[in-house]
């Protein structure tokens, strides 16, 4: 996560300072020691999808010396996080409901397992707009907005889509 923050605003301020087909070389090089990394922990083709898309897209950068190639790695990871929410809510593998579980130690009531149910369709919606902030910021903004949002805003929106689930949840089912 925290490789994920420094991403977006160490790469605007490389770029500065260094060529960005070095920059681009230099993030490569990271991106294939952390798939690799990765592939050696034998973790899932889930948490293989990340540094496949960073190899990928860095490389697509250097080759064709693109700054916007690169801006679309924070869009492209938020369509994935879609998409990985949209089969969650069409097969109903309840996502919320596993990672509500994992984390919150308590003992859920009827009505909280039910409403966690539906909160992969809510989060969805959180990520379909995600997705077009992303694209939204990468095609009309100047980078340094692009680093903010792609570092820390999108966190912070994240947040507050998640305190705005809590607070429902704890209206809905007190």
């Amino acid at each position: 996560m925290f490789a994920n923050i420094l991403f977006a605003p160490m790469f605007v301020l490389l770029i500065h300072y260094f060529e960005f087909r070095s920059v681009v070389l230099l993030y490569l090089v990271i991106s294939v020691g952390f798939f690799v990394y990765k592939y050696t922990k034998k973790d899932s083709y889930k948490d293989m999808i990340a540094p496949s898309l960073y190899v990928v897209i860095l490389s697509l950068a250097y080759y064709f010396s693109s700054l916007d190639v690169v801006k679309y790695i924070p869009s492209t990871l938020s369509v994935i996080f879609t998409m990985m929410f949209i089969d969650s809510h069409i097969n109903q593998k309840h996502m919320i409901l596993a990672f509500t579980k994992k984390f919150y130690k308590k003992e859920l009531k009827q009505k909280e397992i039910e409403f966690l149910k539906k909160g992969d369709l809510y989060w969805v919606f959180v990520m379909s707009f995600n997705t077009l902030i992303h694209l939204f910021i990468v095609n009309f903004s100047s980078d340094l907005v692009w680093a903010f949002y792609s570092s820390v805003g999108w966190y912070i929106y994240f947040f507050g889509a998640l305190i705005a689930q809590i607070i429902y949840i704890k209206a809905k089912c007190v």
